[in-house]
């Protein structure tokens, strides 16, 4: 049972002071997340009351199900801006389809996500490179942060993608209300100037440093409240400010998906999307933190967290959620010692649900669109160009056309094509294996790439270290390039495969093994196999290979060179 429910794993050894930092911890979290909730749902395209909805049952339910102790659930700036792409292709914005919609999306997510889950498919995330999906994030931080310029300027713009939002912008400029202006600039530089400077500040003033991170974390709310006390006292709304209006006072209502076949068919493919992206970021995160305090997590088990928080946010009013990256470093360096942090940051919530959501009626639009602002520029990370350039020209291929096609089509075109890239990538790097020409080391029993090392060779003998898995993709690699080496008339007599990396054969390449045998033996040449490993060679020898082999299986290289290495043949590379 607490392989299902972690909750009876770490609630067993709970005691009075794990309670105390996690309410410290929760405390912090929950100023964090009541500006940030109301903006990311405005990002969605949802009213300001369902980013507080997706952050109350969804963490409750995470903290049941989930693994990590530190992972903190909830809308994130991408998900956000994922499900505004989505749901803005079915229903219109602002209308009860586009809610129900939204609501759909989460449920579709976490359904798929439970079933990975349970069907133990979590190595599926390991398919998506880092550097693509470094990409996508990147490219992704642009689009939301430019997608909220039209908010700040206070001007009527959209679209789905750079060229198309920065055109808009650009021709609305004639109509930007000066303040909404004011109060987006304002409250963006307080914020850029809090996040870095605000604590080092506190700290030459005296202030203790627990305190000091407090007020750090609390640099939004500090925002909001002086900027909604301006319109109210200003009467901005009546110079053309968007303010956040009504925010319905109470807990999140239950709430049911909409359930149209066409609209299913309509969200499947995004809400697969947003479900891998969500669970790489989530799980990401989580690992990283896991590590820091000698912690686990179980990638199977946080499906099956992250798809009951989805599920939860659909049947309450919310969207699609995952673990967010800020939250969660917040969470830990706050220190959380468990989920029950996560629980009592939902309680939080719940009361700010219930008090607090009438003195946000006059919050300007354009202090939430700053929030946005400053925290996705955090995800902007350019360098990623300049470190897979200098890495690998097929990793910065990759990252360059996820950025490039995020940002020119949109990202749900951008996310499918990380997608088929990350796929695309490992075909090719696969498809291409590293094979090497060994020769012995003098005075040992080790053989080496003859590229890099002084060995001997046999001019009758080749030995090729095969460095990758054999698979259908590269099988005839394997096949040309031993046609190419052992041509007619050369001295070669003998070839081994020596399979000392090979942990895969499957049946295409056996099909290959099988051909070069048959080939070889035609030319006159032995072909011998050396270091094959124990389930490679229980497999082989199911087949007809080992039993029609033109040569010899060997323990060892060495073996195979002591038995086949003509001594007058031998010479010094």
């Amino acid at each position: 049972m607490r392989q299902y429910f972690p909750i009876l794993d770490w609630g067993r050894g709970y005691d009075r002071a794990t309670l105390s930092n996690d309410l410290i911890a929760a405390l912090i979290v929950t100023i964090m997340l009541i500006p940030q909730s109301l903006a990311y749902a405005l990002l969605a395209g949802l009213p300001p009351e369902a980013g507080i909805y997706a952050s109350i049952a969804p963490i409750l339910l995470y903290a049941v199900f989930g693994t990590s102790r530190s992972l903190a659930v909830g809308p994130v700036a991408v998900v956000s801006l994922l499900t505004a792409s989505a749901v803005g292709q079915v229903a219109q914005q602002g209308t009860a389809g586009y809610a129900v919609a939204a609501l759909t999306l989460a449920f579709l997510s976490g359904g798929f996500l439970i079933l990975m889950g349970v069907l133990r498919l979590g190595f599926l995330a390991n398919f998506l490179s880092h550097p693509v999906i470094a990409g996508f994030i990147t490219a992704s931080g642009v689009l939301i942060a430019v997608s909220q310029l039209k908010h700040i300027l206070g001007v009527e713009a959209g679209g789905h993608n750079l060229p198309q939002m920065l055109g808009l912008v650009i021709a609305h400029l004639d109509q930007v209300n000066l303040p909404t202006l004011v109060i987006g600039g304002a409250a963006t530089g307080f914020l850029f100037w809090a996040r870095r400077r605000l604590r080092s500040t506190l700290a030459r003033l005296g202030v203790p440093p627990l305190l000091a991170d407090i007020l750090t974390k609390a640099g939004p709310v500090a925002a909001v409240v002086v900027s909604t006390l301006a319109v109210w006292a200003l009467d901005l709304q009546a110079r053309g400010v968007r303010i956040v209006g009504d925010v319905p006072q109470g807990l999140p209502p239950l709430t049911l998906p909409g359930l149209s076949p066409d609209l299913w068919r309509a969200l499947l493919l995004p809400a697969i999307l947003i479900s891998v992206i969500g669970f790489v970021e989530s799980v990401s995160v989580a690992q990283t933190l896991a590590a820091k305090r000698r912690q686990r997590i179980d990638p199977d088990q946080e499906l099956i967290g992250l798809g009951a928080a989805n599920l939860g946010a659909a049947l309450t009013g919310g969207y699609p959620v995952t673990g967010g990256f800020a939250r969660s470093v917040v969470n830990f360096d706050a220190g959380a010692e468990t989920p029950a942090a996560g629980a009592f940051t939902a309680i939080g919530l719940a009361v700010a649900a219930i008090a607090l959501t009438p003195l946000v009626y006059y919050l300007p639009n354009a202090t939430l669109a700053a929030t946005i602002i400053v925290a996705v520029l955090s995800l902007v990370d350019l360098s990623i160009l300049q470190k897979t350039w200098r890495y690998s020209r097929a990793d910065f291929t990759a990252v360059a056309a996820t950025i490039l096609l995020t940002l020119g089509l949109g990202v749900e075109i951008g996310v499918a094509s990380g997608v088929g890239i990350s796929v695309l990538l490992h075909l090719y790097k696969t498809s291409r294996p590293h094979v090497a020409e060994v020769g012995l080391v003098p005075g040992t029993q080790h053989f080496r790439n003859i590229d890099r090392h002084d060995v001997q060779t046999d001019g009758t003998l080749l030995t090729l270290r095969v460095d990758e898995s054999l698979y259908f993709v590269n099988a005839r690699f394997l096949e040309d390039l031993i046609q190419k080496r052992v041509t007619e008339g050369c001295a070669i007599r003998n070839v081994v495969l020596m399979f000392s990396a090979v942990n895969e054969v499957d049946f295409s390449a056996l099909e290959s093994l099988e051909a070069i045998n048959h080939r070889l033996r035609d030319m006159g040449v032995g072909l011998h196999l050396s270091e094959v490993k124990g389930p490679v060679m229980d497999k082989l020898r199911r087949s007809h290979l080992i039993d029609g082999l033109n040569g010899h299986v060997y323990l060892s290289q060495y073996d195979a060179w002591h038995a086949l290495a003509h001594p007058s043949q031998v010479r010094a590379v």
